[in-house]
């Protein structure tokens, strides 16, 4: 498979310390915020102001990036999936996701974290928190290893105290490894690499 790509962008070194780091920023922002109560006897009581996150992967590309995030988030969470259908075999997305399998997990009033692959036109983002909202989550954020800007076609609002981790700007290259795939392959190289024009063209 290495022979198949033309050069690599960041490295699995640059990725594993990379995603440290969002699950640090991530932590620092989840991490409650203790309020003093008095109980009845007239002491105190610690409670917290921000619920345990959500975090909600995007199948299938976003799993290793998912697994590594939060293994890495000292904080209690609850993890799920959603897969949402928008490139099948091409290379191009075909602007109209559809969610193919849905949460398990509620997420009514509940603060949600969307881990995703790589976002570019920000059409599956734009599904996916419209979906969100429906379910009532109270803050939507979004952390994607990816972030290709210069492809946005949608503009995609966070909700409540939602915030945008991003791992790495990516050029316009269509790029595999780490879970990204061509054609449901390369997800298992270690790295995330330029696939040469021959393999997909």
């Amino acid at each position: 498979m290495e022979d198949h790509i033309e050069k690599i962008l960041f490295t699995e070194h640059q990725i594993s310390q990379r995603v440290s780091e969002l699950a640090s920023q991530i932590a620092l922002n989840f991490t409650p915020t203790k309020i003093i109560t008095n109980s009845n006897n007239g002491g105190a009581l610690l409670s917290s102001s921000l619920s345990a996150p959500v975090v909600v992967g995007v199948a299938t590309g976003a799993f290793l990036f998912l697994a590594d995030l939060v293994r890495k988030i000292k904080l209690p969470i609850s993890v799920d999936f959603v897969r949402v259908e928008s490139y099948g075999s091409g290379t191009v997305s075909s602007g109209k996701p559809k969610i193919s399998c849905d949460l398990k997990i509620g997420v009514t009033g509940k603060h949600v974290i969307l881990v995703e692959d790589v976002v570019d036109t920000g059409n599956t983002l734009f599904c996916l928190i419209e979906h969100l909202k429906s379910k009532g989550a109270s803050s939507i954020s979004v952390c994607t290893l990816l972030d290709k800007p210069s492809k946005r076609k949608v503009n995609f609002e966070l909700v409540g105290e939602g915030k945008f981790y991003r791992g790495f700007e990516c050029p316009d290259y269509f790029v595999v490894g780490y879970g990204l795939d061509f054609a449901e392959l390369y997800r298992n190289l270690p790295y995330v690499g330029v696939l040469k024009p021959e393999m997909y063209s």
